[in-house]
């Protein structure tokens, strides 16, 4: 017995002392960052482990020789095998799409603990599992510093906002190539409806950003990268559904990179629904093509071409609460709509369709040297409606409501318009609709060069150009009955003309953007220190023809060229302490061209002799902390905007939309954002946020002048002074807070929770309440937390990998404020207030859910 009891204690301990322990770290191929939760195994076992937030990892295996197996989504799997050795050191991963580490170049991506600038990266697989019917903007909205909105609800209609500036001021690029609108510098996120699709990453660099070309990058920096060309063969199919109506269907195939260097994938989705709010019916495609070849050793050519035509219906006027709570449908009560025969008709509506196409080449001219090319071309086409002639679309009073509508806040009843305007006859339309249309041609290139110049220091520089021709009118679309509408405004035909169906009116013009930019980067890095300084100059060209308020023979129809110049300087540098600890800071100051509506006044070719640039100064300090189980940053910010210039858009006593151009502000950001990600076990990880700002106008100033839809000046002979100074900044929450967790219950299966909080959001002003210094500071909108939830459960359907998604948004349908428009009123005392009782709103949407599938082959 006892020999028997020694044999076993032999052969136990012998198995102790024989177990290897495989350690070493998983990094990407072109950025050199760490990558984590990667899942490794031992090839025919069942042992394995995952990389943690530093992409290092550990796993112990009774074999001495074998093979490590690496997979992660996005990127080829790795097998490396070991045979007695216990140290693995560094395992690269290469993405799996063809071509994707070129477009990084292209599109600045920053690199943890080595670009000095606060970022968050959000990948493919995140998107696929989180957003569901969320518009795309939404799944930033637990990143620091972002405020994203439905706005009116309409499918596409969000609004993104970060560290207080809207989208004139935030860069938004695609694969490197900018898309903010060359006129107004807006981004209008309904043109991109498909890009939920076809991401590869998106990342959010706030403030300066990583990014070399000249970009309005104010608030900050979101870089999204498509997906290129998946390198294995395969696709996929995928379906959704969910609240009202809510459908979506899509296919993805590729090609793979085949053995003469060629590879083409596509992808094609439909989506449609009734829409959360009242009216707001949806019909949108998206598509996605790409065409790569490697010709040899030295260069590759990828083509894209992706798109996302669309329509939808809107809701563009906010009501005050009580419409709201008096309206038997409540939050979704949308005024902007009808009935006609007996269907729905839309009083509002958008449609638009912006195919972005680009062909790169990318050329490694020697070991060190790269150059990365990119032509691109964007057509747009479509607009928004609109009502015409005499406004029968008003809700009246619980008292005396429309006549146009079969009780308070019911549909419009368009049949009895439509009466009427068949009772005018030879007299024309009372009432019809347009489209304001805002077609354009956009062509522009990018050409980065790279050059490693020693090993530690590398240099870019390159040039941008581009050439934007806009084109906008307003047109007739629907008659109502009506036989045609009498136009007045072209002089060109100063007897006026009876417009018909597809007939210009009220406006007709073209703008005209030229750009030409050159930037330059040295970037120094030996491991520990990074640093850089780089420097971009723009002349930004504006020209303005008007067809309706000029003769054709008018030499006054087309302006001469406008010229200004801009740059930016900028640098930082990042110190990695240790391997736990970093730090980093960046400065930088630009100035910007003003936007083409501040160049030319009054909507004429008037050109602004006093149209300055705006000078933005900005700093920043950071800190990072990582360990295997915890990544935390802390950021200090502060950003001073002079010479800013805005858009006010507002909503009249009369329900009439006005805008007002303001010039000449300065305002103050500043703030502290903080986020962390711990994973206390394996399985779970946890996720935090927080952002505490305090944004601020600093300067009154004088002389605005307010403008209807149709471009009329209304208060030219009474222009008002705007008091603002000190007035807390709209639109956006200052204070916000967030906290996540995902666990995974069982393999391929998790369970996940999001719940934000937003507070000290100010309703936006109208700035013809501003006008004396006694107008209190806008409404601060009531603070409200919100909860997402999701399960994703993924399982082997036969050969193929299948994946089931489910999200409930706002589970608990918490009733509450998302965007506001101040209004001041005077009570029985004469004294100024505003209040929920006088401001304008819309509510965010109640609970919504979606249900997906997708199959893998």
């Amino acid at each position: 017995m006892r020999k028997f009891l020694a044999l076993a204690f032999f052969l136990t301990s012998a198995t102790i002392f024989a177990q290897t322990t495989l350690k070493g770290k998983v990094v990407e191929a072109e950025t050199n960052t760490p990558i984590p939760g990667v899942n490794i195994g031992i090839k025919e076992t069942a042992v394995g482990t995952v990389t943690d937030f530093d992409g290092n990892f550990s796993v112990q295996t009774a074999r001495t020789k074998g093979v490590l197996v690496f997979s992660y989504v996005g990127f080829t799997t790795v097998e490396v095998p070991y045979n007695g050795t216990t140290d693995l050191g560094t395992v690269t991963m290469e993405p799996s799409a063809f071509g994707l580490d070129e477009v990084q170049i292209i599109a600045s991506v920053a690199v943890d603990r080595k670009t000095p600038v606060a970022v968050s990266t959000i990948k493919a697989e995140t998107i696929q599992e989180k957003l569901g019917s969320q518009e795309f903007p939404e799944i930033l909205k637990s990143t620091p510093g972002v405020y994203a909105t439905k706005a009116g609800g309409g499918f596409g209609d969000a609004e993104l906002r970060l560290r207080g500036f809207n989208s004139e001021n935030i860069a938004v690029m695609i694969n490197g190539v900018p898309v903010n609108d060359m006129e107004n510098g807006r981004v209008y996120w309904s043109n991109w409806a498909g890009l939920s699709d076809v991401t590869s990453s998106m990342q959010v660099q706030r403030g300066l950003g990583a990014s070399k070309v000249a970009v309005p990058s104010i608030g900050g920096t979101v870089n999204i990268l498509t997906k290129t060309t998946d390198v294995v063969e395969g696709g996929n199919v995928s379906m959704a559904t969910g609240n009202d109506g809510y459908q979506k269907y899509g296919f993805a195939l590729s090609t793979g990179l085949m053995d003469n260097g060629f590879a083409a994938s596509v992808s094609a989705s439909q989506t449609t629904g009734n829409g959360f709010v009242d009216g707001t019916e949806f019909k949108g495609y998206s598509y996605f093509i790409n065409l790569s070849k490697q010709f040899n050793e030295d260069h590759k050519l990828s083509l894209t071409a992706f798109g996302a035509p669309q329509w939808h219906g809107q809701r563009q006027s906010r009501e005050k609460v009580e419409v709201f709570r008096r309206s038997e449908r409540g939050i979704k009560f949308n005024r902007d709509w009808g009935y006609m025969n007996g269907e729905v008709k839309h009083i509002q509506d958008n449609f638009y369709h912006k195919p972005q196409i680009s062909l790169n080449h990318f050329w490694d001219i020697s070991d060190v040297t790269k150059l990365s090319t990119a032509a691109y071309a964007s057509f747009g086409t479509g607009g928004g409606g609109g009502n015409g002639g005499v406004n029968k679309f008003g809700i009246g009073t619980p008292n005396n409501h429309s006549p146009y509508r079969n009780g308070y806040l019911q549909p419009v009843n368009v049949d009895k318009i439509v009466a009427e305007n068949v009772a005018l006859g030879a007299l024309g339309s009372e009432t019809y609709l347009y489209a304001s249309r805002n077609d354009h041609s956009w062509y522009g290139a990018l050409s980065t060069l790279s050059t490693e110049l020693t090993p530690e220091i590398d240099f870019m520089g390159g040039v941008d150009f581009r050439y934007y021709e806009g084109r906008h009118f307003q047109e007739v679309t629907d008659l109502l009955g009506g036989r045609y509408v009498l136009e007045t405004r072209d002089d060109n035909r100063p007897n006026g003309f009876a417009a018909k169906v597809g007939d210009k009116i009220n406006y007709h013009n073209d703008g005209l953007v030229l750009w030409e930019g050159a930037f330059a980067q040295g970037e120094y890095s030996n491991g520990i220190l990074s640093a850089f300084v780089s420097a971009a100059a723009s002349n930004t060209s504006y020209k303005r023809i008007d067809y309706f308020n000029y003769l054709d023979s008018d030499p006054l129809q087309e302006t001469d060229w406008v010229h200004f110049f801009g740059y930016s300087v900028k640098g930082g540098a990042n110190y990695n302490l240790n391997e736990e600890h970093n730090v980093f800071a960046n400065i930088g100051y630009f100035e910007k061209a003003p936007f083409f509506r501040d160049v030319f006044l009054n909507f004429q070719n008037d050109i602004n002799e006093d149209a300055e640039n705006q000078k933005v100064f900005s700093a920043e300090l950071g800190y990072g902390y990582r360990t295997q189980n915890l990544r935390a940053n802390v950021n200090l910010y502060r950003t001073l905007w002079k010479d800013r210039s805005f858009t006010q858009s507002f909503q009249g006593t009369d329900d009439e939309l006005y805008f007002a151009n303001i010039l000449g502000v300065d305002a103050l950001h500043q703030g502290i954002e903080v986020d962390l990600s711990y994973r206390p076990i394996e399985k779970l990880t946890i996720t935090g946020m927080a952002s505490i700002a305090d944004w601020t106008w600093q300067s009154n100033v004088t002389g605005v002048i307010i403008y209807d839809d149709e471009q009329n000046p209304i208060n030219e002979e009474n222009p008002i002074s705007v008091f603002v100074e000190g007035v807390p900044v709209g639109d956006a929450a200052q204070t916000t807070f967030g906290l996540g967790f995902e666990y995974e219950f069982l393999p391929q299966a998790n369970i996940r929770a999001d719940y934000n909080y937003y507070d000290r959001l100010f309703a936006d002003f109208d700035p013809n309440d501003r006008d004396s210094a006694d107008v209190p500071n806008p409404w601060e909108v009531p603070a409200y937390s919100l909860v997402d939830f999701g399960v994703t459960y993924g399982f082997d359907l036969g050969a193929m990998d299948a994946t089931l998604i489910a999200n409930v948004n706002n589970l608990f349908d918490t009733e509450y404020i998302s965007d506001a428009q101040d209004v001041v009123e005077t009570d029985a005392q004469d004294n100024l207030y505003s209040d929920h009782t006088t401001a304008q709103v819309w509510y965010g949407f109640g609970r919504t859910f979606t249900v997906g599938a997708k199959i893998k082959f």
